[in-house]
């Protein structure tokens, strides 16, 4: 929705820049308390899988209200424009959502430090421990949705400008499982998490790329269309272990290391 919100703002109005990507954010963020309200009573990845129905709901929509979205074939979206500065280069681009990225994950560990963010801990710990001290479950569950539905909106509207063209076929189930095992891989709960989830994928991406020809030159005897079929085989591998060997993801190990490190060459 921020990618669409973004494009139809910037496409359809010429809105600024900046403008429409609070704006992305913000429309982000409603929609996601609309489809979040039933998925309440769960957590952690059951709300994961919950809210992917919410996937197919809206590209149903997009694709059907042709009048604002293009519908199957599509809006296309102006490079961003900041004071004057045109972002057409990929090289320009990249600058660009590295210093939005780098604005959200200090935004996001500041949040941490706060009385919400420390709720936000205390609820994903033991909810129901939570809920004796005193934190209201519901009112902080709700505000830790749009938090993250309104930084994927910022996110959908970088992806716009990035692409310079959107229709339903740039978000797919598959894209979706995508996501959530960079969350598994790389840790839920910290800022830096997504972060290693994010290289983890895209590292393991590229190693597939190039394992993948030498194993069709070799002597093995494959299966046909084995070689193409190995990155999700690979994905679906690596996932599978992290949830048995570190359900909390490469963050939980970073933090271990940097304990140890502060502590060396001392054990206590």
């Amino acid at each position: 929705m921020g990618a669409y919100t973004s494009a139809v703002l910037t496409n359809r109005f010429e809105c600024p820049f900046l403008i429409e990507l609070i704006a992305a954010g913000l429309v982000a963020g409603l929609i996601g308390l609309v489809f979040g309200i039933p998925s309440m009573r769960v957590k952690g990845f059951y709300l994961a899988i919950s809210t992917i129905a919410a996937q197919f709901i809206i590209i149903w929509v997009i694709n059907h209200w042709t009048g604002v979205t293009g519908g199957f074939t599509g809006i296309r979206v102006p490079p961003a424009s900041i004071g004057g500065i045109t972002f057409v280069s990929q090289a320009s681009q990249f600058y660009l959502i590295m210093a939005i990225t780098a604005l959200t994950v200090f935004f996001a560990k500041n949040l941490a430090r706060t009385r919400v963010g420390r709720a936000f801990v205390a609820i994903r710990d033991n909810d129901l421990a939570a809920e004796v001290m005193g934190v209201n479950l519901f009112r902080y569950k709700f505000m830790a949705f749009f938090v993250g539905c309104f930084l994927a909106g910022i996110a959908g509207s970088l992806l716009a400008h990035w692409t310079g063209f959107m229709n339903a076929e740039n978000f797919t189930f598959m894209d979706s499982i995508l996501y959530i095992g960079m969350i598994i891989i790389g840790g839920s709960g910290t800022a830096v998490g997504p972060i290693f989830g994010v290289i983890s994928i895209r590292m393991l991406q590229q190693g597939v790329m190039f394992i993948s020809p030498m194993l069709e030159g070799s002597f093995l005897d494959l299966p046909a269309g084995f070689t193409t079929g190995i990155g999700p085989m690979v994905f679906g591998l690596v996932i599978i272990l992290f949830l048995i060997l570190e359900p909390r993801g490469l963050a939980h190990r970073w933090a271990l290391f940097r304990t140890s490190y502060r502590l060396w060459p001392f054990s206590y």
